[in-house]
């Protein structure tokens, strides 16, 4: 006969051997006490730190991400999930593992370009010149603009998702094109009364007036005619 005790199944004759032989010594370990012994073991076991992502499993989504921002902006965000996993290389069920829902990768997409936005604000100032470093930004935030005009309006659909989507955006957005004039305004490449955000509004203007689908060439065309007008007046 057995005992099933928590998690851990002992032969009942170890409960009772100390009893039934004469011969045991005192310190004999009983099935309570090594019940005991074993779940304090248990108990004392440190917990284990939070894994990180497999360096495979991140570049799958990072893959994912990349592949899927082409694919909407070339052919819609209604575009099969199935198509963008083929796209990328990688199996169905490693997509839907990543992102569940279309809306969840649209999400990510648009979150991701964000980030990358607020990320070139830091190495460009690390490794650029104030001017350039605000140049190659601007030209950077059209390609952001791109994209969001597609993922927008369907992010717009999910419930709860698109103002706390935007308003975390808008304010990297924001943080990042003040930190790029700020260090031009101190380098004397940009005039000091600029208002920064003037910058992104033209810009946004562009794509919300042109009919045709080449406007971020247009909009990066300006995006020089904008620094030239920036600058200090003699």
């Amino acid at each position: 006969m057995r005992v099933l005790i928590g998690l851990i199944d002992l032969p009942l004759s170890w409960r009772v051997k100390r009893r039934m032989s004469p011969h045991l010594h005192a310190d004999k370990i009983t099935g309570d006490s090594l019940r005991l012994q074993i779940i304090s073991v248990m108990l004392m076991k440190p917990s284990q730190p939070a894994r990180r992502p497999r360096a495979d499993a991140q570049r799958n989504r990072e893959r994912i991400l990349e592949i899927a921002k082409l694919a909407f902006t070339k052919s819609g965000v209604n575009i099969s999930l199935d198509d963008v996993a083929k796209q990328a290389g990688i199996g169905a069920g490693t997509l839907y593992r990543h992102f569940p829902t279309r809306d969840a990768l649209l999400e990510a997409v648009y979150s991701t370009e964000v980030e990358k936005l607020a990320a070139a604000e830091r190495k460009f100032a690390e490794t650029t010149p104030p001017i350039e470093a605000l140049r190659a930004w601007m030209l950077l935030f059209v390609d952001y603009i791109e994209t969001k005009q597609i993922i927008a309006p369907a992010l717009n659909t999910v419930v709860g998702c698109p103002s706390k989507v935007f308003e975390a955006s808008g304010a990297l957005i924001k943080e990042a094109i003040h930190a790029l004039v700020s260090r031009a305004v101190e380098s004397g490449d940009i005039r000091r009364d600029l208002d920064p955000l003037d910058l992104l509004r033209a810009l946004i203007g562009v794509s919300n007036v042109a009919s045709g689908p080449d406007w971020p060439q247009s909009a990066k065309r300006l995006v020089e005619i904008l620094i030239i007008g920036s600058r200090p007046i003699a």
